[in-house]
């Protein structure tokens, strides 16, 4: 049986809806609440589109909705895939290259971090300015494109006029954003006191299992990325106590209405500045 592909993916996403947004919004550990400020338009389980893994973590609902989120149109994907459910990085991010097939030029991720500054407390949110990769794999690692190299310069992962509009959103809302790099590792299972020592030399702010596979195959496909973390936690030999999943979902609780309004208003401005968008005006290049 032959395997799906991003484009038939694409096709069926096509035939659920007339809306066509440009920008999508994956929503990480603890950010489903943000479904709560979204008009739905079409709400579809992941099991039936063509290629989609059905996320298995608790907190990753496997739904895909169309709708308009602070008047923009969007894509937004509730739950993702990981690394470590046992998945290969092509299906890890199979959902990126589907909506970029489908027409998405922008993307929204988020996660649950650990903090690694002893500045950040639980339910900081933290504005990605750049990553370090280690998951052990890459998920360009033996691409077969053959109109697609897989050296992608990623100088600019995280694309500087998307970010702003994070920092705007943030000050409409009086939320001060962190800023910082993200380090992914491959999970499950957290990390020691002295690999967190060691992750904070080498200049990480906040460490996750998510994320970065996700951008780099965006950026491959051409697509202008933003992420944002909420630091539900500080880290092993930070954090005072033991770590636990279910302590990620508490904080992630206690500020879930933050995060949803902070992503509303990130994509009201997102529909004020995207050329092709409804109120649009002209958006800076970058």
């Amino acid at each position: 049986m032959k395997s799906a592909s991003p484009e038939s993916a694409a096709a069926r996403l096509k035939k659920i809806t007339a809306l066509r947004p440009t920008l999508a919004i994956v929503l990480g550990s603890g950010f489903h609440p943000v479904l709560t400020e979204l008009r739905v338009a079409e709400k579809v389980s992941l099991a039936v589109i063509p290629g989609f893994p059905k996320p298995t973590v608790c907190g990753h609902a496997g739904e895909l909705y169309f709708g308009h989120l602070g008047g923009t149109p969007v894509l937004v994907l509730s739950g993702r895939a990981h690394f470590y459910e046992g998945h290969d990085m092509e299906r890890v991010t199979f959902a990126v290259r589907a909506l970029a097939a489908f027409g998405i030029t922008d993307l929204l991720l988020t996660n649950a971090a650990g903090g690694l500054k002893k500045s950040f407390r639980p339910g900081d949110f933290m504005v990605l300015t750049d990553h370090l990769n280690f998951m052990g794999a890459n998920p360009l690692r033996g691409l077969r494109h053959p109109n697609a190299s897989g050296f992608v310069d990623l100088t600019e992962t995280y694309d500087p006029p998307l970010r702003a509009l994070l920092f705007r959103a943030g000050k409409k809302l009086r939320l001060k954003l962190k800023r910082g790099v993200y380090l992914a590792v491959s999970g499950p299972s957290y990390e020691t006191p002295a690999e967190i020592r060691a992750f904070a030399r080498l200049g990480a702010d906040a460490v996750g299992m998510s994320t970065v596979p996700e951008a780099i195959a965006a950026r491959h496909c051409g697509l202008r990325v933003a992420a944002l973390s909420c630091i539900t936690n500080l880290a092993a030999g930070i954090h005072p106590g033991t770590l636990s999943h279910a302590d990620v979902l508490s904080t992630a609780a206690r500020v879930k209405k933050s995060a949803a309004h902070l992503i509303r208003h990130f994509s009201e401005l997102y529909g004020k500045t995207a050329p092709g968008t409804p109120g649009a005006t002209t958006r800076s290049k970058k």
